[in-house]
């Protein structure tokens, strides 16, 4: 440890003693693009794809979405990319230990989320062994991502299914936007050390590309005692982007990336002997592999045809069964104007996914290795029945799963713009949530110890190859406009009616197989409603140097059982994981040319199930820009109190930890 720490301390020495050499022979401080330049009624013509597959300006978009840009996640402070999603509206993002987080749109939140897909350049990030997302592994170096789309609300009709409750849609910047060098580091008490570094280079008249590496290291939570979590963890990560053609009617990108990361956990698994539990503090390893290409045609007619395929591979070890997994898609899709008031994108894709998983006595699936395809096809119109006025899209998405067989989820959308600032829109949908791998083919063992139960007792949950897709039938109303030149509004409201959603039922073991005392099934045995307000507000405090950001949440949920159903442990468990209310207030300032200031309070409201107080935030970010090359910045996070809990375990029981306060220094060179 002590080399360890010496090595830290070398590099950022020469770092900085490098970046003071190369900036001393630089011009003065120069002034450099931020948000605060743009005026905030442009916002709403912001270019965004992730509603209707085709760009469209954010003002007109007939969906619950909302923007950040790369600047507006690093002006949050955050390390990880996850972390800067805790200012968007409709969004529930707890941290369950140190590299573990519950991230839902709209409830139904817990560490392996199940109604939420997340996409990274169009590349799938969800994983079928559980229908959730792994987001320590979901990140990248945040100076190359370009935007963040975040859509509340159901997206299966373009997406397809796990688009339920949400979607996010993360982009990186294309190479041509990259060129030259930055170098990143800095650490601090949660934080210990990370550094990074990135080059842009150009290849001929029209071609671009980059390398990136990162490191971070993370220090582990605490114990409500102030004792440590055990849960500390580092990340390596690696890849390139190219990009050409982007000039003429023909564009390819292939990138690429790699990561190595190891984790610490400290957990209790059940074991089939005395003492019957088993108290483990494991180091644990992720790695993982990606390639992605796209290839897009430009015709003469507006039209567009793109051809997009990737290859994922992740081998993860952690408090579940080993997994590795090995996945290929392709997507293909055509965008085209037959008559002048119609916009028409059709779609086919294919995805196959293969997979190992390892077992013992606590968690085992049978059977171990298992292959997964999934077909798709989609169209939808989007006619202008009113030009500039009013707009309607329909659209469908057409699946077949090795789950359930084939599943349909139709939408209809409707844009009013009664002036060029504002707009009305309204829309129903359906999205379904396939079933996992896990919800087939899981069996879990939990001891019963003497001297309650007779000595080799157990009680057992197995997934069910009967199981149904969860399904929503999702209603919507939104508003957004620009009200002055200085303040613009966003609210959406929701109806949601869910059916067949995921239950536990109790019934007799599988034939020949050990007795266990008692038998639960994956089943789908609850109903439910959900209902909701989600407001966002901009404010120009100051022309061209603060902005404010607000945001609030309203959400409720209200399940029952179906007819046959008796899980009312998973009701409970449903309604009190979402807090009711959440509040954020974001400011954004330019103190001067080279001094940026930024702040973030958020309010969280309690979740009655796990016992979690209801808890206030407080994020700061002082940024100064030395010249045109060199910026020093400082972080606070979580700085009201020493610690607090925001989730606790509930699909994997481990011991509740607590975030932590967290101070950093970061150094950021271009050269």
């Amino acid at each position: 440890m002590l080399a360890t720490s010496y090595i830290r301390i070398g590099l950022l020495a020469a770092f900085v003693v490098f970046a003071w050499a190369e900036t001393s022979k630089s011009a003065a401080a120069t002034g450099s693009t931020n948000i605060l330049d743009e005026p905030l009624e442009r916002l709403l013509d912001a270019e965004i794809s992730s509603v209707s597959k085709h760009p469209e300006t954010l003002g007109g978009a007939a969906s619950a979405i909302y923007l950040m840009t790369g600047e507006e996640v690093q002006r949050t402070g955050s390390r990880l990319l996850v972390d800067s999603l805790r200012y968007v509206p409709g969004l529930d993002v707890a941290q369950v230990n140190s590299h573990t987080w519950a991230v839902s749109s709209r409830g139904f939140n817990n560490e392996y989320a199940t109604k939420l897909l997340v996409l990274m350049d169009g590349r799938s990030v969800y994983t079928p062994l559980s229908a959730g997302v792994y987001w320590d592994t979901t990140d990248l170096m945040l100076e190359d991502l370009d935007r963040i789309e975040i859509i509340r609300g159901p997206g299966g009709t373009l997406w397809g299914a796990n688009a339920v409750n949400g979607v996010i849609n993360i982009t990186s910047k294309s190479a041509r936007d990259t060129l030259g060098s930055l170098v990143t580091g800095g650490g601090g008490n949660e934080e210990p050390f990370f550094t990074s570094a990135r080059y842009g280079g150009k290849i001929g008249q029209d071609a671009y590309y980059r390398f990136y590496v990162k490191y971070d290291e993370h220090d582990d939570t605490a114990f409500s005692d102030g004792s440590s979590g055990g849960d500390q963890w580092s990340m390596f990560r690696t890849g390139f982007r190219m990009d050409s053609g982007t000039i003429g009617s023909d564009s390819f990108t292939l990138q690429g990336d790699f990561f190595n990361g190891h984790q610490d956990w400290s957990y209790t698994r059940s074991i089939a002997a005395a003492p019957y539990f088993d108290s483990l503090n494991d180091s644990e390893q992720v790695l993982g592999a990606n390639l992605l290409g796209r290839w897009t045609h430009r015709f003469h007619n507006e039209s567009e045809f793109t051809a997009q395929t990737y290859f994922d591979h992740t081998d993860r070890e952690s408090n579940l069964p080993r997994e590795k997994r090995d996945t290929f898609d392709l997507d293909l899709q055509q965008q085209f104007s037959p008559v002048g008031r119609n916009a028409i994108v059709v779609g086919l894709g294919y995805r196959v996914t293969t997979d190992r998983i390892d077992g013992d006595f606590a968690y085992s699936f049978v059977p171990r290795e298992r292959t997964l395809n999934l077909f798709s096809a989609f169209a939808q119109d989007e006619i202008a029945l009113v030009d500039k006025r009013l707009r309607l899209t329909l659209g469908s998405k057409l699946e077949h799963n090795d789950f359930t067989g084939f599943e349909v989820q139709p939408g209809v959308r409707l844009a009013w713009t009664p002036s060029e600032r504002q707009t009305v829109w309204a829309s129903i949908a359906r999205a379904v949530r396939t079933p996992s791998r896990a919800e087939d083919d899981v069996r879990i063992n939990q001891s019963l110890p003497p001297p309650d139960y007779p000595p080799g007792s157990t009680m057992s949950i197995w997934g069910n190859r009967s199981g149904e897709s969860e399904s929503l039938i999702a209603y919507e109303l939104g508003y957004r406009a620009a009200l002055s030149t200085n303040l613009s509004i966003d609210i959406a409201s929701f109806y949601n009616s869910y059916d067949d959603l995921r239950s536990l039922e109790s019934g007799p073991p599988p034939p020949g197989s050990p007795t266990p005392l008692l038998s639960l099934y994956s089943a789908n045995q609850l109903k439910g409603q959900s209902w909701g307000v989600e407001v966002a507000a901009d404010w120009e405090a100051a022309p061209d140097w603060w902005r404010i950001r607000a945001a609030y949440t309203f959400f409720g949920l209200d399940l029952q059982l179906a007819s046959g159903g008796a899980d009312t442990n998973t009701i409970h468990l449903l309604e009190g994981n979402a807090p009711r209310h959440q509040i954020s207030l974001q400011s954004q300032m330019e103190l001067s040319s080279s001094v940026q200031l930024d702040a973030g309070l958020r309010f969280v409201d309690r979740l009655e199930q796990s016992a979690i107080s209801a808890y206030t935030a407080l994020d700061v970010r002082l940024a100064w820009r030395v010249n045109k090359n060199l910026e020093l910045s400082i972080v606070g996070l979580n700085l009201l109190d020493p610690s607090h809990p925001e989730y606790a375990s509930t699909q994997v029981i481990t011991p509740q930890r607590e975030v932590q306060r967290s101070v950093f220094a970061k150094l950021s060179y271009r050269f």
